[in-house]
C-alpha cells in the first residue's frame, strides 16, 4: 500500500466529514425552534442552538453558569415549577416529557408561549438519564394556520381532560361533581349516604389523583375539565 496515498485518502475522508459536521452545526442554528440540552444532575444547560441565544438574550456561556437560576430568569413564575417536574419525571424514568410554558427575553416585559418536548440524551454509568435534549417551539409567532391552532389546542384540552377523568372512580366522580356544587364532607356525605370520614377519604384520593394541594385547586381544576 503506498502511504502516501492512504495518507491522501483520509485527509479527504477527514475534510468530508469536518464538512458535514459544519452542514449539521448550520442546520441546528437555524432550526426554527430553540434546542439545547440540559445536565439533569447539575440543573444546567450544557449546550444550545444560536436561536436559543437570539429569543432568550442569554448567551450560552451565561446559561450553563447560571445553571436552574436561567429558567427562573426566563420562565413565567406559575411556570417555573415545571422544570422540577421534568427533572422527576426523567429519575422516574420516562421517555418523554412535553408541555406548554411561558418565557420572556432578557429584560423584556412580553411574555411568550412555547410548546416543548424533552428526551432522553445520555445516561451516566447507572443508565440514569444525564443530559436531557429539548425543543421549544415560539407559538406566538409565525403562526399562519389559526383555524388549525384552535382546533388543536381544542383536542389536545379534551384528550388531557378524558385522562383526568380515567383516573378517577364513579363514586370519586360523584364526590367531585358534588364538592364543585359547594358541599362541603357532612353535605356530601348525607347526599351520597356515606359517612364523612369515606368523603374525606375520597376527596383525598381525588387531590392525589389529579396532583392538586387544596379544594380550591381542585374545585378550579374540576370546571376546566367540565365539573359544573
Amino acid at each position: 500500500m503506498n502511504p502516501a496515498l492512504s495518507l491522501e485518502t483520509l485527509q479527504k475522508e477527514n475534510d468530508l466529514l469536518t464538512e458535514r459536521v459544519r452542514q449539521l452545526e448550520n442546520i441546528l442554528h437555524h432550526v426554527p425552534a430553540m434546542l439545547y440540552t440540559a445536565d439533569t444532575e447539575l440543573s444546567a444547560v450544557s449546550w444550545c442552538n444560536q436561536r436559543m441565544e437570539e429569543i432568550t438574550g442569554f448567551t450560552f456561556g451565561e446559561m450553563n453558569k447560571l445553571g436552574l437560576e436561567f429558567f427562573r430568569h426566563i420562565m413565567h413564575p406559575d411556570d417555573f415549577e415545571l422544570t422540577g417536574i421534568a427533572r422527576q419525571s426523567f429519575r422516574d424514568n420516562k421517555n418523554i416529557f412535553g408541555g406548554v410554558t411561558r418565557v420572556r427575553r432578557k429584560g423584556g416585559n412580553e411574555w411568550r408561549w412555547l410548546v416543548g418536548l424533552a428526551i432522553p440524551f445520555s445516561r451516566n454509568d447507572q443508565g440514569e438519564v444525564k443530559e436531557v435534549i429539548c425543543a421549544l417551539l415560539d407559538l406566538t409567532v409565525a403562526m399562519d394556520t389559526h383555524n388549525q391552532l384552535a382546533d388543536a389546542m381544542s383536542d389536545m384540552l379534551r384528550r388531557q381532560n378524558e385522562a383526568l377523568l380515567s383516573k378517577l372512580t364513579a363514586r370519586e366522580i360523584d364526590v367531585l361533581t358534588l364538592a364543585v356544587r359547594g358541599l362541603n364532607n357532612k353535605e356530601i356525605a348525607n347526599q351520597l349516604s356515606l359517612s364523612r370520614y369515606t368523603i374525606e377519604t375520597h376527596r383525598k384520593n381525588i387531590r392525589l389523583k389529579l396532583k392538586v394541594r387544596n379544594t380550591t385547586e381542585l374545585v378550579a381544576l374540576a370546571r376546566k375539565i367540565g365539573f359544573n
